[in-house]
């Protein structure tokens, strides 16, 4: 899979990630899956462009703060039950792109423990702001 980074308008792009943050929710169309939570995991790629991700002064106020990838996916997991995998990216892409420096956001969610055969089954949106 090539790499985000090489779409074109993310040239001249940083990229902020968070990996496997670990979130216990309840989330499934089944009715077993209904009754308690799920381990997820949720990976989020930020692309940003440089010129408001490179900081001048060396102050945490110049970049995007990895809390507001934690804090966005936290209000949403609040936010109660979810049936589908791909509502719960597309709900944390569409939040994470509303930050104003945010250019394109990659999420991707898997869940562990679904089946014993595998390591996990997920999906993954990415988005560019129009």
């Amino acid at each position: 899979m090539l790499s985000a980074l090489s779409h074109p308008s993310l040239a001249d792009c940083r990229r902020l990630f968070l990996r496997n943050y670990e979130v216990m929710i309840n989330i499934g169309v089944h009715e077993f899956e209904k009754k308690g939570e799920q381990r997820v995991l949720v990976n989020v790629d930020l692309f940003i462009p440089l010129a408001d991700s490179t900081p001048q002064h060396d102050h945490l106020n110049e970049v995007v703060d990895y809390d507001f990838m934690r804090d966005t996916i936290a209000r949403r997991m609040a936010e109660g039950h979810i049936h589908l995998q791909e509502t719960l990216c597309d709900d944390v892409a569409r939040a994470m792109l509303a930050h104003p420096k945010v250019r394109a956001v990659r999420v991707s969610t898997e869940k562990p423990d679904v089946y014993p055969d595998c390591d996990s089954v997920g999906v993954e949106v990415f988005r560019v702001k129009s």
